[in-house]
């Protein structure tokens, strides 16, 4: 008779059906190959993207610089002239991504299939469809509620000492950074779910470190974001702390670990 687990499912259902071993080089050149279809998915939408890059452009530009600013100031400068093909390439770079992170996900739930259980592998592949729209909703959550606070901020302490003008190559690559790490910062839910899913922390342990998370994320926040001010570092790391511990009090309310 199959013995019952903590889960309330039988040893029968869960057990792993594929689970076989494999030398270490295998599963080396199995993930190379799931990171290779990953990345050539990205350039493929970005390459779909990049003859409308134009408009997104513009929407994106003047949705965050609108006119208050005066006639014509927000109006991009450009001062190179790879400027507006590197601009181009930033916005189709940035659906790409966002297109590539449920597909990293799906790719490592491919890669780590042989190995899971048949009630993980159902959890793993609900967290693809959740994985877009967590990307596309810090997407949103960067364009709406970030970007404009720090533009506002800068013309605050800009205007009356300078004519203010805005280069296209670093403003619209702080614009695009900002919005591609929102799009990565809101998948932290979505990997403290998997990890412990999977067993690899428990809810506890994570609380218990929280902490250690914290000083990561401020320190990542202020590594990867190019405002020398520190007002967009502060807000990603606010906001990746806030994700953090959102999700740790989830799982407390719910009684999972």
């Amino acid at each position: 008779m199959a013995e019952s687990t903590g889960t309330g499912v039988t040893d029968g259902e869960n057990v792993p059906l594929d689970d076989t071993e494999m030398p270490l080089a295998d599963h080396i050149e199995e993930m190379i190959k799931r990171l290779a279809i990953v990345l050539v998915v990205m350039a493929l939408v970005s390459g779909v993207v990049f003859p409308i890059a134009d408009d997104l452009i513009n929407f994106i530009w003047y949705e965050l610089l609108p006119g208050p600013m005066g006639p014509g100031a927000a109006k991009p400068r450009v001062y190179d002239p790879l400027a507006l093909i590197l601009a181009r390439l930033k916005v189709s770079s940035l659906a790409g991504f966002v297109i590539a992170l449920p597909l990293f996900v799906f790719q490592t739930y491919r890669f780590m299939r042989p190995g899971l259980y048949p009630n993980e592998r159902r959890y793993y592949l609900a967290a693809v469809p959740t994985s877009l729209i967590l990307a596309i909703a810090g997407v949103a959550f960067a364009f709406y509620l970030i970007l404009p606070v720090i533009f506002t901020y800068f013309l605050q302490y800009s205007e009356g000492v300078t004519t203010i003008a805005f280069g296209l190559t670093e403003t619209f690559g702080l614009m695009t950074l900002l919005m591609g790490f929102f799009a990565l910062v809101f998948q932290i839910p979505l990997f403290v779910m998997l990890a412990i899913m999977m067993g690899v922390p428990s809810r506890a342990w994570l609380a218990s470190k929280r902490l250690y998370f914290w000083g990561a994320f401020l320190g990542l926040s202020f590594l990867f974001s190019p405002d020398p001010t520190g007002m967009a570092p502060i807000l990603v790391a606010a906001t990746m702390i806030t994700l953090f511990e959102g999700t740790l009090l989830l799982l407390r309310w719910t009684g999972s670990e």
